[in-house]
């Protein structure tokens, strides 16, 4: 710990100038002057002392030096260079503390000019030391820094994929290599696992009759596989192929035994760092969200927009490139919530899931408390929501949210329908040409049986003279050419009585030759 009066304050208030007064050691020595210095005993007393400054707080040290020096001086101000550190001392120590740009200055021009100032220190030693306590301090931020306490979720989600990836090659492997030897093993065994413990129990498939599997299946599959071993379409093979193939089963009985640990672990760590975030999503969908997006402090930093489609960046930019329709959903369409909705609403509780989650994300990564109250309520609400979706919508809010709507009164209204006896019809049916003569002698008929109806004529009102004089004038031209139609109808009737006429006379001339064929007498 060094003390160093400043000697000319006036040369505190030109602050960008500042620096050209340490240009020398003896410019530096005219504005401070070294007054107590005291050396750590070793580099852990030195770390804890940096370490209580970052945190903003009085290390025994420290607090031994300031009251052993600045209480006799209690008048004069203590310029600080971190504020927090600055009201600390304070409130302990009643010691005023000044921190402003120009003291930030100060301290810098301070270390610059830090060997000439403080005497009795070789450079090397000063180096020396700089470096060791710079790399135990970063040490101690790397270890203790809340930001990075979720880098182990990273890495077991990470790893978790990579086990999954394994294992179904691992497994399919198995299923193909042994399936040469006893192929109807695969289909009455679906598990993995237990396929994987059958095959390394029986070896060669004539072991089946005398290999006891009823510690790891059931009696009704074990007893479908004694039969299928007596009527076994496979090869045969020899006792090394068999050895190794129970070598790769007993590598994928290790790892689902180690993916189940590293599950479990992955699940206590998730519940400790991300308590609220867990509740709404689980463990999975919770620590894929923090592996992608880096931190959980990079999490909380992204809006529930982005939390929403987190994972389908590829799709999101080929949807803006081709401008169709964006995402809705990305990692969080693996939640429970969404998975539990139907087709049509599970873009609506993505939008709802995402805005909860990231209310969460930010409890987490920034609130003090390590409860679940807060993801507990938010997916209550979320599922309250959800049953409100799918019965659509039949409980309707009133307008001021606090009743329930009221109903109108039910009325059936029932529809009264009367026989229609018209489809009892029995008349035989008749050609299409007989019904068409019909037709046409119905519609005859109806136009003669109509009478022409007299319109009634409306009152004539009383006409002028100039009126009437224009009258007699347009029946005067209209007269000659009734006369004509006149003529020209009369002649059309005495044609149309001709051949009427004619076939009279030759209906009477057929009456009278059938009578006298009826009786020649």
């Amino acid at each position: 710990w060094s003390l160093l009066p400043v000697l000319d304050e006036s040369k505190l208030q030109q602050v960008d100038n500042l620096y050209k007064e340490f240009e020398t050691p003896e410019k530096a020595n005219k504005i401070v002057k070294l007054k107590h210095f005291e050396k750590f005993q070793d580099t852990t007393e030195a770390l804890a002392a940096a370490t209580a400054l970052v945190e903003g707080k009085i290390g025994k040290s420290l607090k031994k030096v300031l009251k052993k020096v600045v209480a006799k001086e209690a008048h004069e101000q203590l310029a600080i260079s971190d504020a927090k550190l600055g009201g600390v001392i304070k409130d302990k120590l009643d010691v005023s503390c000044v921190h402003s740009p120009a003291v930030a200055e100060l301290m810098r021009c301070i270390r610059s000019q830090m060997e000439s100032l403080i005497t009795g220190l070789p450079p090397r030693e000063i180096s020396a030391m700089s470096l060791g306590l710079a790399h135990s301090l970063s040490r101690y931020k790397l270890k203790f820094s809340p930001d990075k306490v979720d880098t182990m979720i990273v890495q077991a989600i990470s790893l978790l994929d990579d086990l999954d990836k394994e294992l179904n090659n691992y497994i399919m492997r198995c299923r193909e290599w042994y399936g040469w030897h006893f192929p109807e093993l695969g289909k009455v065994i679906t598990d993995n696992l237990a396929y994987c413990k059958s095959v390394r129990k029986i070896g060669d498939r004539t072991n089946v009759a005398g290999s006891d599997l009823s510690d790891i299946l059931p009696e009704e599959i074990e007893a479908e596989v004694k039969l299928a071993a007596e009527i076994s379409m496979g090869t045969e093979v020899s006792e090394q192929d068999i050895g190794n193939i129970r070598h790769l089963c007993d590598q994928v009985i290790e790892i689902t035994d180690y993916r189940t640990q590293l599950y479990d672990y992955l699940k206590n760590r998730m519940m400790a760092i991300a308590p609220n975030l867990t509740v709404l999503v689980g463990e999975l969908v919770g620590a894929r969200l923090i592996s992608h997006a880096g931190s959980l402090l990079n999490l909380a930093k992204h809006p529930a927009s982005t939390v929403q489609i987190l994972g389908a960046e590829k799709a999101l930019f080929r949807a803006l490139k081709t401008r169709k329709d964006t995402p809705k959903y990305g990692l969080i369409y693996h939640a429970s919530l969404v998975g539990q909705t139907t087709a049509k609403n599970k873009g609506k509780i993505s939008r709802m899931l995402a805005a909860k989650a990231a209310l969460a994300i930010r409890y987490d990564a920034l609130g003090e408390d390590t409860n679940a109250e807060m993801g507990a309520e938010n997916r209550a609400k979320l599922e309250a929501r959800l049953r409100q979706l799918e019965e659509k919508g039949i409980r309707r809010i009133s307008g001021t949210g606090k009743a329930m709507a009221k109903t109108d009164k039910y009325q059936h209204k029932s529809e009264v329908r009367i026989y229609d006896p018209s489809g009892d019809s029995t008349i035989p049916s008749t050609s299409k040409k007989r019904k068409f003569e019909e037709v046409e002698d119905d519609e005859a008929a109806d136009e003669t049986a109509t009478p022409a109806v007299k319109s009634k004529k409306p009152k004539k009102e009383p006409k002028t003279e100039e009126e009437e004089e224009e009258a007699v004038t347009a029946e005067a031209e209209e007269t000659p050419k009734k006369k004509k139609k006149k003529k020209k109808d009369k002649k059309a009737e005495a044609e149309a009585e001709e051949p009427r006429e004619e076939e009279e006379e030759q209906v009477a001339a057929v009456e009278v030759k059938h009578e006298f064929e009826n009786d020649p007498d």
